[in-house]
């Protein structure tokens, strides 16, 4: 028998919020913006924050084409008279938190994307705070005051064009996209503030004549999965019609926890790089211990001179938080890249752990004994926590530290 496709059952459509109630609140230049407000003659300066790699930019320097993670002495020829400020990121830690606190003021639903962005949705609180957009003019100004940092907002029905409503809005800007205008918004912008089109997708789409969004919504998916495969074209031709279900979620636990390291350059021996291994091990194990997570995965990441890239990942017959389990599968993971690393040097070495579990969650194993607490790990931890996580580093590191780690929302 023949069922003709209007007899058909039809999915149920993806509803959209009647209302603009999602906000998109993104610090500006976060580092930069932190010096220039403890520091105030740097303000209204072209101000870099890094070493050998650029880690911010105020607007002063981006407005030479200084941008991150460019080489610092690139970004030197750009701007001369720029001003290089070493890292402070116990200082970028603390200024976060209190922009977070900011956040949680205004709303309980909080979903942090970063240490300097979140989405929050506003939904439900007009009687008691207002419009939305009555919310982001008052969220800017307690974090001007209360922080000291400027900080941009975009406000929109869903949280793909409330970010792209923040980045219009950029520097120290709100930008509200009204319901029923989304389309107007949106279609003249570049095909670059799309979700998913990086330099590679963006190429491929300015090589067959497609610039703005709104020539990619008009071209149609078929179309689309020509150029970019099947997966992409479905996602960005959704996107390029403002669709996005996805709601403001809390709660949210990391699925993977990743550190690396930039080396330079200049040719490293073995024990060198297993030394800087070694570093981002205990880095690692420590965070995962201060979150109660496990891993059963273990992911190392490699640059080249060359600049290309390798990945090389080990599954753990169990998942664990210790250090040394940890340490052990990544060093078998080096030495099993190390010819290609002798091969064409090397620049970066990170490592990721993921398949990341609760601790209170591990399959228990003969014989049934509590966790002990007791252990090298916990110790070091404890002495980390109370005086620094600088008061006890490995031998081989002494010279050159442990690196810069990076602030980080909690898990």
């Amino acid at each position: 028998m023949f069922v003709s496709d209007s007899a058909a059952p039809r999915r149920p459509r993806i509803q959209s919020r009647a209302e603009a109630s999602i906000l998109h609140a993104d610090l500006d230049s976060f580092y930069a913006s932190v010096e220039q407000r403890d520091q105030p003659w740097l303000r209204g300066k072209p101000v870099i924050v890094g070493g050998g790699v650029v880690l911010a930019a105020s607007y002063e320097a981006k407005a030479f084409g200084i941008r991150t993670p460019m080489n610092a002495a690139q970004a030197l020829r750009l701007c001369p008279h720029a001003i290089v400020v070493p890292p402070r990121m116990s200082a970028y830690a603390e200024a976060s938190k209190a922009v977070f606190a900011v956040f949680h003021d205004t709303t309980p639903v909080v979903e942090g994307i970063s240490i300097d962005e979140a989405f929050l949705d506003v939904s439900g609180l007009r009687r008691i705070s207002g419009e939305p957009i009555d919310i982001g003019h008052r969220l800017r100004t307690q974090v001007a005051a209360r922080v000291g940092l400027p900080i941009s907002v975009g406000i929109a029905r869903n949280k793909f064009l409330a970010k792209v409503a923040s980045a219009v809005a950029k520097p120290d800007g709100l930008r509200l996209v009204e319901p029923g205008k989304e389309i107007d918004f949106l279609h003249p912008l570049p095909v670059e503030r799309l979700w998913g089109v990086g330099k590679v997708t963006s190429a491929t789409l300015h090589a067959n004549g497609i610039t703005r969004i709104g020539q990619l919504a008009e071209l149609g998916e078929p179309h689309l999965r020509a150029i970019l495969g099947p997966a992409a074209a479905r996602h960005l031709f959704a996107l390029s019609w403002a669709r996005d279900p996805r709601r403001v979620e809390t709660g949210k636990r990391r699925r993977s926890i990743g550190a690396q390291r930039a080396l330079g350059r200049r040719p490293r021996d073995p024990d060198e790089i297993a030394a800087y291994l070694d570093g981002l091990t205990d880095r690692l194990g420590r965070r995962l211990r201060a979150a109660d997570r496990v891993c059963r995965t273990v992911v190392l990441r490699l640059r080249f001179d060359d600049f290309t890239r390798a990945t090389r990942s080990h599954t753990l017959v169990e998942a664990t938080d210790a250090s040394t389990a940890i340490r052990h599968a990544a060093r078998l993971l080096l030495h099993t890249a190390q010819p290609l690393i002798t091969e064409r040097g090397i620049t970066l070495i990170g490592l990721s752990l993921t398949n990341l579990d609760d601790a209170d969650t591990r399959q228990l194993t003969l014989p049934l004994e509590a966790r002990a607490e007791n252990t090298l790990d916990a110790t070091l931890d404890d002495l980390r926590r109370r005086f620094g996580s600088t008061a006890v580093t490995r031998a081989a590191l002494l010279r050159s530290g442990e690196g810069l780690s990076v602030p980080l929302l909690p898990d």
